[in-house]
């Protein structure tokens, strides 16, 4: 088994968490894991993206060009990284800050998603990262739904604790999302 996704947007919207989640959890699950985090300049704000790489085998590089595939969160993003996703990749793509009419691809499988509403729905409307990282899981099953669960107060810095069943019920809204959409 092999897999990557590139996970791109501006800071402060969680993108290096999703990140950091995923590859803690496929860790607790045994496989190989790389993370590569890339900051811009400015960290609030500016542009922000990570790579995972999750595998059975070892892992070569934790450079990936052409990811399989690609959680995009704002519109830069999307014109960097959507011609790089491979030939019936996976692209989820955030509609409450993306037109969909920048969509260029027909050869992927695009999950549009109005992220911060899909937050809002699950109560907190800056949860959207995580509404994004449920969509993903629905759509790759890459990990398990437990072993993500069982990263947050790993990854988490214990201030936000308290935050934890409010991400674990964005991430079934992006679950349940994606179970409307079959």
């Amino acid at each position: 088994m092999y897999y990557d996704v590139t996970i791109a947007g501006f800071g402060g919207q969680g993108i290096m968490a999703i990140g950091n989640i995923l590859a803690e959890a496929a860790m607790r699950e045994g496989k190989n894991v790389t993370y590569w985090p890339s900051y811009s300049a400015e960290m609030r704000g500016g542009t922000a993206n990570c790579t995972v790489v999750i595998s059975t085998n070892e892992i070569g590089s934790p450079v990936v060009a052409f990811p399989i595939s690609a959680i995009i969160m704002n519109l830069p993003s999307l014109k960097k990284y959507q011609s790089r996703i491979r030939k019936d990749g996976l692209l989820i793509v955030n509609t409450s800050l993306i037109d969909q009419g920048e969509i260029q691809r027909d050869d992927v499988d695009i999950v549009k998603a109005p992220l911060i509403s899909l937050a809002r729905e699950a109560g907190n409307d800056r949860l959207s990262n995580m509404v994004a990282l449920g969509i993903f899981l629905a759509k790759t099953q890459v990990v398990r739904l437990d072993s993500l669960f069982e990263t947050f107060r790993i990854v988490l810095d214990e201030r936000y604790h308290h935050l934890i069943p409010s991400n674990k019920k964005a991430i079934q809204r992006g679950i349940d999302f994606v179970t409307k959409l079959t």
